[in-house]
C-alpha cells in the first residue's frame, strides 16, 4: 500500500494505546478523509536514513520541531507515531472574528510545540485552569499542527469570496466512494501530530476550547503508527491489511522536487497561497474480515508484493524497482496490471507526498466487524492535477477496491508559514 510512503517513527513509548483512543472517541473522534492513494495506502514509511536527513532538513530536534518558519511544520516533517486531525466550522461571522481566532491559536500553537502550557494561569482559583493540563510534565513529542482552510471558508461570511485560488473547490465524486456526511468537509483543517497521543490531544483540545463562541468542531479522527519501541530496527511499518509500506515519496530533502510537487507558488494564481500546500484527505475503511478469508496469492496479486519481503512481484527485495514489463516463464506479467501497485505508479509522471496513518474506531455496532482502516492524507502543489487524476485511475479499476471503501472526504488549503509576530493565515488578509 504505500510505495510513496515515508517512515516516521521516534522516540515516544506508546502507554494504555487503547486507553488515550477511548479518551479520543469520547470527546468526539470521528472519521475523517482519508485516501489510498497512487502507489501508497498507508503510513508515512521510510527508511530511517531518509528520516534522519529530513529532520535535519526542516530543523526537527528530538523533541522539538520550530513552529515558525517559511512553511508550516507537519508538511515536509518526518511523520511522528500519532495523529489527532479535526475538522471546525466556524460560527460567527467578520473577518475580524476569524482572523482573532487565527492569532490565539497561533500563539498557542507555539507555546504547545516548545512544550509549555498555554497562556498564563490566574492566581483566583474560582476561575477554570488556562490550559488543560493534561500535558504536564511531558516533552513536545516533536509537536507539529499544520492549518489550512476548507473551501467553504471563502464566502460572503468573512469576505472572502474573492480569495479562493482558481482550482481550489470539493472534490468530484469517485468511482464506488460511499461518503458518509458526519466525515465529509470543514471550514478549517487542524493536523495535529506527535510521537505521545496524550501530547497531540492535549492540543486539538486546547485549540477547541479557544475556540469557543467563534468556531466548533466538525469531526475529529485520530490514527497511529508501530512506534520505535515495538520496532527498534526502523524496518518499513506494515499497514492494517499486513503489508509493508513503500518509500517512494519524493524527496522532502530537494528543495526543487517540492517546489514541483508540494509547495503552491505564487504564480499559480493566489499569491497568499505561496509557500502554502493544498491537502486531501481521505477516511478509508478497510473490510478487514473479507481479507482475512483470501489467499495469500490473491492478496499480493492485489498489492503487486509480496507480503513477506515487501519486494515487488517477480523481484526479491523489498526496494528493487517496480518493472511493470517483467515476466514468468509462462510469460505472463508477475505483477497484475489492475494490481495497486501497478495503478498506483502508472508512467511515473505524477507524484504527490503521503503522510498517512492507521485508525481503529473500535466496532460497528450494526455489523460486529471491526471499524479500522486508513487515514490517508497527502499534500500537493495542485488538487486536480495530481491527486484528482492519481484517484480516478485507482477509483476505477484498483483490486483493492474490493476491500476498502472511501467514507470520508475534505480538502483544505494549508497556509504558508507563519513568521514570529504574525499569524496563521495573515497572508490571506
Amino acid at each position: 500500500m504505500s510505495d510513496h510512503n515515508q517512515n516516521s517513527n521516534d522516540n515516544s513509548i506508546l502507554k494504555k494505546p487503547m486507553t488515550r483512543r477511548d479518551v479520543l472517541r469520547l470527546a468526539g473522534s470521528g472519521g475523517l478523509g482519508l485516501l489510498l492513494g497512487g502507489s501508497t495506502f498507508g503510513l508515512f514509511a521510510a527508511q530511517n536514513n531518509r528520516k534522519t536527513k529530513a529532520a535535519n532538513a526542516t530543523g526537527t530536534t528530538d523533541n522539538q520541531v520550530p513552529f515558525y518558519g517559511q512553511h508550516q511544520a507537519g508538511i515536509i516533517t518526518p511523520a511522528q507515531n500519532f495523529i489527532c486531525f479535526a475538522a471546525f466550522d466556524v460560527t460567527a461571522s467578520g473577518s475580524s472574528s476569524l482572523q482573532k481566532l487565527f492569532r490565539t491559536w497561533t500563539a498557542a500553537a507555539a507555546a504547545m510545540a516548545e512544550g509549555k502550557q498555554v497562556g498564563e494561569e490566574s492566581t483566583n482559583h474560582n476561575l477554570p485552569p488556562v490550559d488543560t493540563g493534561e500535558s504536564v510534565g511531558l516533552n513536545p513529542s516533536r509537536l507539529t499542527i499544520t492549518f489550512g482552510a476548507g473551501p467553504s471558508l471563502f464566502d460572503d461570511r468573512f469576505g472572502l469570496s474573492g480569495k479562493r485560488p482558481p482550482s481550489f473547490k470539493d472534490l468530484p465524486a469517485f468511482n464506488g466512494e460511499q461518503l458518509e456526511p458526519q466525515w465529509c468537509g470543514g471550514d478549517i483543517g487542524v493536523q495535529v501530530c506527535a510521537d505521545d497521543m496524550q501530547v497531540a490531544f492535549h492540543a486539538v483540545r486546547n485549540l477547541a476550547r479557544m475556540a469557543r463562541g467563534t468556531a466548533v468542531l466538525r469531526w475529529v479522527q485520530e490514527g497511529f503508527q508501530r512506534s520505535t519501541q515495538a520496532d527498534p530496527s526502523g524496518s518499513t511499518p506494515r499497514n492494517l491489511l499486513g503489508f509493508k509500506d513503500g518509500t517512494a515519496n519524493p524527496a522532502v530533502t530537494s528543495a526543487q522536487d517540492m517546489n514541483k510537487v508540494v509547495w503552491a507558488q505564487g504564480s499559480d494564481g493566489a499569491a497568499w497561497m505561496g509557500g502554502g500546500s493544498y491537502m486531501a484527505v481521505r477516511r478509508i475503511r478497510m473490510r478487514i474480515e473479507v481479507w482475512d478469508r483470501s489467499s495469500l496469492k490473491d492478496q499480493e496479486d492485489t498489492f503487486g508484493r509480496y507480503r513477506g519481503s515487501g519486494a515487488p512481484l517477480g523481484a526479491k527485495n523489498e526496494f528493487d524497482a517496480v518493472d511493470l514489463n517483467a515476466k514468468d516463464e509462462k510469460g505472463n506479467p508477475h505483477i497484475p496490471a489492475d494490481s495497486h501497485v501497478a495503478l498506483a505508479k502508472g508512467d511515473g509522471s505524477i507524484q504527490i507526498l503521503r503522510r498517512s496513518y492507521s485508525y481503529s474506531g473500535g466496532m460497528d455496532l450494526k455489523t460486529g466487524q471491526l471499524d479500522a482502516g486508513l487515514l490517508f492524507i497527502s499534500y500537493q502543489r495542485d488538487l486536480f492535477k495530481q491527486f484528482v487524476t492519481m484517484q480516478q485511475k485507482l477509483a476505477k479499476s484498483d483490486r483493492l477496491n474490493e476491500y476498502t471503501l472511501h467514507v470520508g472526504s475534505a480538502v483544505f488549503a494549508c497556509f504558508p508559514g507563519v513568521s514570529n509576530g504574525g499569524y496563521i493565515g495573515d497572508t490571506l488578509f
